[in-house]
């Protein structure tokens, strides 16, 4: 028998199932384990090639006859944001942010909660429990952050990132249903541009932009921003 060390990755690939972004389409994942110390030079390594991390795990999008599912990160030196976006940030500007360890509270699973209630009650998290919230907080191998936003001493949002060797992977972000007219979604995009140009690093990971997904469509106004294309990253102005 062929024996495998555990620092070599296996892929796997999932059996179909309904697709959460297109109707009527089905999805299928590769997927492999982020474990042991190289865990963090292979989670580097596969979010270049499209790959997302959820807990211990990065997948990502293998399905027959579909491409719809493109990666995207912004280039944060050059990002300028739109009117609308600035209208957003000064909307915001008694919001108050902290980068910290990824540990989970109560407080924070409150907002998670009342976020999938009102976004995604039929959602494939709309179960979660607070160990399960717990569990996707900290079952991480690699470096992983929790941003917390705060207005006038309330938490109104929340955004588990990870920081890459060239930039932030925005992993999950949630925020307070009552606060929606504050764009907290969208601002929470911009603070960490500005988070990974103080950081010096050259890109925000925003996951995948789903063309014809009116929930993925935001991700196309964060600009200039390279797509992962069959030929490479390619820049979009």
């Amino acid at each position: 028998m062929t024996q495998h060390s555990r620092d070599t990755p296996q892929f796997y690939l999932t059996a179909p199932s309904p697709c959460p972004y297109l109707a009527g389409r089905e999805e299928r994942k590769v997927f492999t384990h982020l474990v042991g110390e190289r865990a963090p030079e292979l989670n580097n390594i596969l979010t270049h090639g499209g790959f997302r991390r959820s807990q211990s795990i990065a997948y990502r999008p293998a399905c027959e006859g579909c491409r719809s599912c493109v990666s995207v990160r912004v280039l944060a030196g050059e990002f300028r944001p739109t009117r609308s976006m600035r209208r957003i940030v000064k909307r915001n500007a008694d919001v108050d942010s902290e980068m910290r360890r990824a540990v989970p509270t109560s407080e924070q699973y409150a907002i998670f909660r009342g976020y999938l209630d009102s976004r995604h009650r039929d959602g494939g998290m709309a179960d979660m429990t607070v160990l399960d919230y717990a569990m996707m907080v900290e079952d991480s191998h690699v470096e992983t952050r929790i941003v917390e936003y705060r207005h006038a001493g309330n938490m109104v949002a929340v955004a588990l990132t990870d920081v890459l060797g060239d930039g932030l992977s925005m992993v999950y972000s949630f925020f307070e249903p009552d606060e929606a007219p504050r764009s907290l979604g969208t601002f929470m995009v911009i603070d960490h541009i500005a988070r990974a140009r103080r950081m010096n690093l050259t890109y925000v990971y925003l996951g995948y932009w789903v063309r014809g997904s009116g929930k993925m469509d935001y991700k196309s106004r964060f600009l200039p921003q390279e797509r992962l294309m069959p030929d490479g990253w390619a820049r979009v102005d």
